[in-house]
C-alpha cells in the first residue's frame, strides 16, 4: 500500500493544531479528513473508514476515550492519541481503551510522521503477514519452531522471557501498558508486579539489543509500559 492510499481522520477541535497536523500529514503524501467534535469523528471514522485516527481526547462534546471504545467495538484500526494530557493516568487510560499510541502535545512534526508511519507499517502486516518468522537487528525468531537466533547462534530464553518477547513482538510498534503486558505473561494477578517487567525487559535487552544500555527494539515508555520497534 503506497502512502498516497492511506487515509487519516484527524479529530481536532483547535483549528491551529488542525492545520498543522493536517499540513504536515499532506506534505507526507497521506490523504487527510478532519472533525472538530466527537460526534463528527464517529461519523466520519463509522462511514468512512479510515487507516487510521488522530484523535484528541478533550473534545467540545466529549472525552475522545469513549470513541477509542467505541471503535474498538468493529474495528482494529490504529488509533493515535494527540493530548495535552500529561497524566501518566490519562495515557494509560488511553491505551488500556484501545489506543495504539499518545503523542503529548507539544510535537514536532518528525515525531508525528514517525508514529503514523510506525502504526501505519503495523496496520499493513496484521493479517496479511502469515510468517511465523520475524527479524530484527541481529535476531532471528521462528516461532512455529520456538527457536531465536542471534547472528546465527542460538539464544536461550526462559519460559517467561519467551513469553514477554512473543507478546511484544505480536504487536511492534504498539505502546503496550504495564498492567497488560503483566496479565499477559504473569495472570491477572500479578498486574501490579511492574518490577518484574524491568528485570525481565532487562533480561530480553541483554540476550538481544546491540547495545542493552542503549536498546532500540526494547523501548520503554516511562511511567507506562513497553514498546517494541523492528
Amino acid at each position: 500500500m503506497t502512502p498516497h492510499s492511506q487515509r487519516i481522520l484527524v479529530i481536532e477541535d483547535e483549528a491551529q493544531i488542525l492545520r498543522f497536523v493536517r499540513l504536515a500529514l499532506e506534505a507526507a503524501d497521506y490523504a487527510v479528513t478532519e472533525a472538530a467534535t466527537l460526534n463528527q469523528g464517529m461519523l466520519q471514522a463509522g462511514t468512512n473508514h479510515p487507516d487510521l485516527i488522530i484523535l484528541d481526547l478533550n473534545l467540545p462534546d466529549g472525552d475522545g476515550i469513549e470513541l477509542v471504545k467505541a471503535v474498538r467495538n468493529w474495528s482494529d484500526m490504529p488509533i493515535l492519541i494527540l493530548s495535552a494530557r500529561l497524566q501518566e493516568s490519562d495515557k494509560i487510560q488511553a491505551l488500556d481503551s484501545g489506543a495504539d499510541d499518545y503523542l503529548s502535545k507539544p510535537f514536532s512534526v518528525g515525531e508525528l510522521t514517525a508514529r503514523v508511519r510506525a502504526l501505519l507499517r503495523r496496520k499493513s502486516r496484521t493479517g496479511d503477514d502469515s510468517s511465523p518468522r520475524i527479524e530484527f537487528g541481529e535476531v532471528q525468531i521462528d516461532f512455529s519452531k520456538r527457536t531465536v537466533l542471534r547472528n546465527g547462534a542460538a539464544v536461550h530464553l526462559t519460559p517467561i522471557e519467551y513469553k514477554l518477547l512473543s507478546a511484544l513482538l505480536s504487536h511492534p510498534g504498539k505502546v503496550i501498558t504495564q498492567k497488560a503486558l503483566l496479565k499477559d505473561v504473569w495472570g491477572p494477578t500479578f498486574t501490579e508486579s511492574g518490577h518484574y517487567l524491568r528485570i525481565y525487559v532487562g533480561h530480553l535487552r541483554q540476550k538481544l539489543e546491540t547495545d542493552p544500555t542503549q536498546p532500540k527494539h526494547f523501548i520503554t515508555e516511562i511511567g507506562v509500559g513497553y514498546r517494541f520497534n523492528i
